[in-house]
C-alpha cells in the first residue's frame, strides 16, 4: 500500500498540484462506490410479499409436484422488479394454497428495477429468504457502471449486492472474459 505525505520537499507547485489531482481522482473514485452503495439500498425496499403478475407462451399446473411451469418469453412482474427468462419453474408451498416459495428462472435471465439491471443464465428467487442469487456469465449494471462475474447475490433484506468470480470460465455480457476467477467491470467517475 501507498502511504502519501506532505513534506517540505513535495511542497514544490508541480507536487502539490500532482497531490491535488490524486486526491481528487480518489474521491471521486470513493464517490463512485459509495454511489453503488446507495443505488444497493434503494433495492432493499422491495417489497416481497406483493402480488407477482406473470405472462408465458405456456403454463403446466403440475398438482402433485405443487409447482408451476411457465415457459416461452416468460416475464414476471412484482412491485417494481422485474424477471425475464425463457423458463420459470414456480414452486409452491406444501399445504399452502397458492403460495409461491420460489422461482427458477433458466435461458437469457434479465431482473431490472428502476436503472439497475442483472443478466445471467439462470437465478433463483428465493421469497421467503429475499434472496435472489443469479449464476452463469453474470452481468450487473447500474447506471452506466459494470460488475461482471460468475454469480451474483442480491440480498433485498439488507440491500447489498455481491459478485464472486467464474472458477468455470465463460464470457461475460459486452465480450469481457471473466474465466480466470475473478469479478472485473468499469466504474465511471463522474468529469468536472
Amino acid at each position: 500500500m501507498t502511504h502519501y505525505s506532505i513534506t517540505e520537499k513535495a511542497r514544490s507547485p508541480l507536487a502539490l498540484v500532482s497531490l491535488r489531482s490524486f486526491l481528487v481522482a480518489f474521491a471521486l473514485t470513493i464517490a463512485s462506490v459509495g454511489a453503488w452503495q446507495l443505488s444497493a439500498q434503494a433495492i432493499a425496499g422491495h417489497n416481497s410479499t406483493a402480488p407477482i403478475n406473470y405472462s408465458a407462451a405456456r403454463t403446466e399446473y403440475q398438482d402433485r409436484q405443487e409447482r408451476i411451469i411457465l415457459s416461452g418469453d416468460v416475464d414476471i412482474t412484482q412491485a417494481g422488479l422485474r424477471l425475464q427468462a425463457q423458463r420459470i419453474l414456480v414452486n409452491l408451498s406444501s399445504g399452502g394454497v397458492g403460495r409461491i416459495d420460489r422461482l427458477t428462472a433458466t435461458g437469457g435471465v434479465l431482473v431490472t428495477r428502476g436503472n439497475e439491471s442483472a443478466r445471467g443464465n439462470n437465478a433463483i428467487y428465493d421469497l421467503n429468504r429475499r434472496i435472489i442469487t443469479m449464476s452463469g456469465d453474470v452481468s450487473l449494471r447500474r447506471g452506466n457502471d459494470t460488475i461482471n462475474g460468475g454469480r451474483l447475490t442480491i440480498d433485498l433484506r439488507t440491500g447489498i449486492s455481491s459478485v464472486d468470480g467464474s472458477a468455470a470460465g465463460g464470457t461475460a455480457t459486452g465480450g469481457q472474459t471473466s474465466g480466470n476467477g475473478r469479478v472485473s467491470g468499469t466504474f465511471n467517475v463522474p468529469q468536472d
